[in-house]
């Protein structure tokens, strides 16, 4: 999968991310049982959607591979609002970016900076300043 790459489950840690089903996931938290008569150890992981906020839970092997979202990040300028979109300007390159305009709890308003997230090629506002 592009803007991916795979680890084993064993190195996950609380706080990284994830992909399951093709959506980005943070790692809430990791139990795993020790082997036993009948398998390897297993790992059960709790996640959160990095944009929907569903919850979800995976389970497998210590020894599975995961794919994990290359997490690019950065700051933007407000420039308009229109029609439940977020038109801004990337600070790092000046390039114009449109993001989906967040639910409640951010304050964003043109001439603003906020805060993006970029995951598996969806982008999502994670902070006004």
């Amino acid at each position: 999968m592009p803007g991916t790459d795979r680890v084993e489950i064993r190195t996950l840690k609380v706080g990284r991310f994830c992909v399951v089903d093709e959506e980005a996931y943070k790692i809430l938290s990791i139990s795993k049982s020790k082997p036993g008569k009948h398998g390897s150890a297993k790992a059960r992981l709790s996640l959160e959607s990095i944009f929907t906020g569903k919850k979800i839970s995976h389970v497998g092997t210590v020894t599975d591979s995961i794919n994990v979202p290359m997490i690019e990040k950065g700051t933007a300028m407000v420039t308009h609002i229109d029609n439940g979109e977020v038109h801004a300007m990337n600070m790092r390159d000046h390039s114009m970016m449109i993001l989906p305009l967040p639910g409640e709890g951010l304050n964003i308003e043109a001439g603003k900076e906020i805060m993006w997230q970029e995951a598996l090629g969806r982008y999502i506002i994670i902070r006004d300043h």
